[in-house]
């Protein structure tokens, strides 16, 4: 029978542990952009509406609302999947395969998300699509120039550095972990037998069930173990006159 004490434990490769490093790291710079945003929403949507004060355009004064939510709401996504992963890297620690497959497609889904809002920003953010409702409504180049105003200097290159360094270190732990050094870490390990160790004691082996022990004779009697045995007396012999004893019983003999 194998000990699961005495089995030595799997080492885990350094690759697996960078990639949990990096999940870690990814989870840590969704916290900060969700705070950047939540520290700037009121001047965001501030902006907005300026930006909309004017227009003639159907629900123009709900646009800024809009806007703003979808953008926190967005990062709370964003942060809750990226707590999801840092959960996963911990089940990743331990070699578990199914945490692993799960990574893959939460990251997948991660790597899309960040990579689409940085493309999104690049292409104007939120206003992309100020200009294209018809009307009267601010061009993308009003609704950004309000923002830039409204914001603090630091916030659009802050951002765009934490989208691209969150894009960076979730592929990098993603690749790592599919790395064929990886594999024999999240390989199920097969029981194997493990010799005794020397100088222990062996279990005795019990009695079978069903098979009862062999009960001793009855009817014959022990021999004593102290003691010598009596033996009887010599058998009595006739009366030279071969007369029986008067003392017996039987008939009388017949006078001569």
């Amino acid at each position: 029978m194998v000990d699961s004490q005495s089995t030595p434990a799997r080492q885990r490769p350094s690759i697996v542990s960078i990639s949990s490093y990096l999940l870690f790291l990814f989870m840590a710079l969704q916290v900060i952009s969700l705070i950047i945003t939540l520290s700037t929403f009121g001047k965001t949507r501030d902006a907005l509406r300026d930006a909309y004060a004017d227009s003639t355009v159907e629900g123009a004064d709900q646009v800024a609302d809009v806007f703003a939510v979808v953008g926190i709401g967005g990062s709370i996504v964003l942060l809750l999947l990226a707590v999801v992963l840092g959960v996963l890297a911990l089940f990743n620690n331990q070699g578990r395969n199914g945490a692993r497959i799960t990574t893959w497609i939460v990251g997948g889904i991660m790597v899309c998300c960040v990579g689409g809002g940085l493309l999104s920003n690049a292409a104007g953010g939120l206003n992309a699509g100020g200009g294209g409702t018809g009307g009267d409504g601010p061009t993308p180049e009003e609704v950004q120039r309000r923002l830039e105003d409204a914001l603090p200097d630091w916030v659009t290159p802050v951002s765009l550095l934490l989208g691209v360094l969150s894009l960076i270190a979730l592929i990098t732990a993603l690749i790592l972990l599919a790395l064929p050094k990886a594999n024999p870490f999240f390989r199920k390990q097969a029981a194997g037998w493990e010799p005794p160790t020397p100088g222990a004691s062996n279990p005795g082996y019990p009695q079978a069930p069903g098979q009862p022990g062999y009960p001793q004779a009855t009817g014959e009697p022990g021999y004593p173990s102290t003691g010598e045995p009596s033996y009887p007396p010599p058998p009595a012999t006739n009366r030279p006159d071969d007369t029986p004893p008067t003392d017996r019983p039987g008939s009388t003999p017949p006078s001569s």
